[in-house]
């Protein structure tokens, strides 16, 4: 029998896309001849990791361990909400987040190399994803993760499976619970006001001195008094420190009793927010749209200039 060396593996997998043991098997079984191999794969998976493996991912989960003190979160996403369903795409997603939490990856490709099998694939996480990728026929991609310990305690947050929050705390479990289910419904960008990053400050600066400014055309082409620049800048600030409130946790009210703020909620609780993390589905993805109507002129167009 031919020896399967590492050179030959790993050719294969280029090719074909395949898990790294599915390609050492099929070279086992042919004996070592590549295009023989190949065509095993082909046969098992249908070559659909390679075809798939281009494809836009927008679509997904997000998934959250929490196991006393450690924790992780990540988001994994696929093509179509169909596959969110998969009980196999769940089971590896559940287990890349516990992967996460217990080994503290520094990266993605960390994370891959992890040992993980699951329906036949192996004996790595991202073997089990290519994998998968070939037996469920679409692409699928790690995004982006966190892990967190040593920071308080932990409380998870899961809205479906499109909405994932993880707060780090010191105080009361149930109000911390409540802050993540919050923080899920309202989507703070901060846990204070005098933490909103600063370029998200200058952007709304811009936004209220650019509506200050189409107000002073129109007064003016109106022939109406236009406000003396004072009064302007004071506007503008004001309608800056409307949007910190509205985007810092502790100043939003608190989504179960709107009479009070989240801070006030938290202090009467005796807890405090040490951080938290928000990840939102496809957030930030281009999706691809199809135009059927479109695709199908074209085509008829083709047909007629070829004829």
């Amino acid at each position: 029998m031919a020896a399967i060396t590492a050179s030959m593996v790993g050719e294969l997998r280029a090719k074909t896309d395949a898990p790294m043991m599915e390609c050492k098997k099929a070279l086992t079984e042919a004996e070592g001849n590549m295009e023989k191999a190949e065509e095993l794969l082909r046969i098992k998976l249908g070559n659909k990791a390679g075809k798939a493996s281009g494809r836009i991912t927008a679509e997904g989960v997000v998934t959250a361990f929490v196991d006393g003190d450690a924790g992780g979160m990540i988001e994994i996403n696929c093509e179509t909400d169909f596959v969110t369903k998969n009980d196999s795409f769940l089971a590896f997603a559940n287990a890349a987040a516990m992967l996460v939490a217990k080994h503290k990856p520094a990266d993605i490709a960390a994370l891959g190399a992890l040992l993980y099998e699951q329906d036949g694939f192996g004996p790595t996480l991202e073997d089990v994803r290519r994998g998968l990728i070939g037996k469920i026929g679409e692409n699928m991609s790690f995004r982006r993760f966190k892990q967190f310990a040593g920071n308080g305690k932990l409380a998870s947050y899961l809205h479906g499976t499109r909405i994932g929050v993880m707060v780090e705390f010191d105080g009361d479990d149930t109000a911390a619970k409540d802050v993540a289910m919050h923080i899920a419904a309202m989507k703070p960008v901060a846990i204070s006001s005098g933490d909103v990053p600063a370029e998200l400050i200058e952007k709304e600066r811009a936004v209220a001195a650019g509506k200050a400014e189409e107000d002073r055309k129109t007064a003016e082409a109106e022939g109406k008094k236009t406000q003396p620049a004072d009064i302007v800048a004071k506007r503008i600030e004001g309608g800056v420190q409307k949007y910190l409130k509205e985007v810092s946790l502790y100043n939003q009210a608190f989504v179960k009793n709107d009479k009070q703020t989240v801070e006030v909620m938290l202090k009467a609780a005796g807890t405090s927010v040490k951080g938290f993390t928000l990840y939102v589905v496809g957030e930030g993805i281009e999706k691809k749209v199809d135009d059927f109507a479109a695709e199908v002129a074209a085509q008829v167009a083709a047909a007629k200039a070829a004829a």
